[in-house]
């Protein structure tokens, strides 16, 4: 069982990569939860959700002590950085975060998203090289799933976007082979 915390900004698409991981992961026949938290604002304010990918029915939405913690700016960092359990997974936006994790226990991947996405033309997909590190760390789900949910998530009048998200989940992928400390 996976469970992860996403945590950053409204507006850098916190909810859309929980959801895209949550129907990535119904594609695969996984039982899953997604639970959204909102911030007093919803673009700008803080936001994070929850999502449990298992292959066993999930008894509880709720990730107190996730394996894996997708952190996106530095108020999520300092949030939940200690909360990740040991042996488990912290993926840093390190375009915006600058502290660096003192823990042992974990597996920690800094990817220079922000930046990178930047690099391909769109800030927002900066989200989707995270989501890209995370999951070639991860081996749990497959980029098919998640570009098929991608569909789901994604409005029809942005399908346009399907690419350069394509684009960015395989930078993702190929930068977790070096960011890994």
């Amino acid at each position: 069982m996976e469970e992860i915390l996403i945590a950053g900004f409204g507006g850098q698409g916190v909810m859309s990569m929980g959801q895209l991981i949550a129907y990535a992961g119904m594609n695969e026949g996984r039982f899953v939860s997604w639970l959204p938290s909102y911030g007093p604002e919803q673009r700008g304010g803080t936001a994070n959700c929850a999502v449990v990918v298992s292959e066993e029915q999930v008894g509880s939405p709720l990730v107190s002590r996730p394996t894996t913690a997708i952190v996106l700016n530095n108020p999520s960092y300092e949030k939940f950085e200690p909360m990740v359990r040991a042996g488990g997974l912290l993926v840093v936006n390190s375009s915006l975060i600058s502290k660096v994790s003192g823990r042992t226990d974990i597996r920690v991947l800094n990817i220079d998203a922000t930046d990178k996405a930047n690099e391909l033309g769109n800030p927002k997909v900066a989200n989707m090289v995270l989501l890209g590190a995370f999951l070639e760390e991860t081996g749990i789900l497959s980029d098919d799933s998640i570009l098929e949910a991608l569909k789901k998530v994604l409005s029809p009048e942005k399908h346009s976007l399907l690419e350069i998200n394509r684009q960015a989940l395989e930078l993702g992928r190929s930068m977790a082979n070096i960011a890994t400390t």
